[in-house]
């Protein structure tokens, strides 16, 4: 689909796992302070912690507003999915995509981590997703290859030198979540049903199939080194304006 010459602009942030501090816990609400919690491992706890308040700070600055007065609320959109086809909503415990509220209302963020770093996005009035994967060197890459690639991409994944595969395997699972995040859908999706363009080749969705087809989406990569794969995904047929913020501005950011 071409995209409409009127541009929309989004932003993404950046915070390196170091920035977590213990003084953003004041940031959180009761059922964030809960869930940040109930993670046993530290470096979880870190990454919660930078994501939450990032956004409700960057979030804060755009409304215009205190950071208390900036609202969640998590929507599903498999369950609400099950819901209108008279199957149940699937899990009463909240969960799904944090959609700000109250002040914030109007104003769509997604946020990722993996390894050191957490990602935010953000956009005005339009549905957006981002994913950041760190790659490794799985043992079973062959077998999450299968289950994460449709036939078309498992064939130019297969042929690429092995050096390279572990890299393009991740980047290919970093568009499509992205895309997936931005639908509401995440992973119960299916990773498999979405189709994008090869790592090596400009970030471009090429079909999607079942429900919740987004129609049109701008997609791109998004540069956070060697040893990651990241993606940012709007579901708009305008063309985006997009602003990276760097690492270096997180701290500033979260020490307000």
């Amino acid at each position: 689909m071409t995209l409409s010459s009127a541009p929309l602009e989004s932003s993404v942030w950046w915070a390196h796992t170091s920035a977590a501090n213990e003084r953003l816990l004041r940031l959180l609400d009761g059922g964030e302070l809960a869930r940040h919690s109930r993670f046993r491992l530290q470096a979880d706890r870190d990454r919660y912690l930078l994501g939450r308040s990032m956004a409700r700070l960057v979030l804060a600055e755009r409304a215009g507003c205190a950071p208390e007065k900036v609202t969640f609320e998590l929507r599903c959109a498999s369950c609400e999915e099950k819901s209108r086809a008279g199957a149940g909503g699937g899990d009463d415990a909240p969960h799904g995509k944090p959609v700000p509220t109250g002040a914030a209302g109007g104003w769509e963020i997604s946020v990722s981590h993996s390894g050191e770093w957490v990602a935010l996005a953000l956009a005005r009035g339009v549905a957006l997703g981002v994913d950041v994967e760190r790659v490794s060197d799985t043992r079973d890459l062959a077998g999450l290859a299968g289950y994460t690639l449709a036939d078309t991409e498992h064939e130019v994944w297969s042929a690429l030198p092995e050096a390279d595969r572990a890299g393009a395997f991740f980047g290919y699972w970093a568009r499509k979540e992205a895309l997936l995040k931005a639908t509401g859908l995440g992973l119960s999706g299916g990773l498999r049903r979405v189709g994008v363009t090869p790592p090596h080749t400009r970030a471009r969705l090429l079909f999607w199939e079942g429900g919740a087809d987004p129609g049109a989406a701008w997609l791109s990569d998004l540069d956070r080194g060697p040893e990651y794969r990241s993606a940012l995904a709007v579901l708009t047929d305008r063309r985006v304006e997009l602003t990276v913020h760097p690492p270096e501005a997180a701290p500033a950011l979260l020490r307000r």
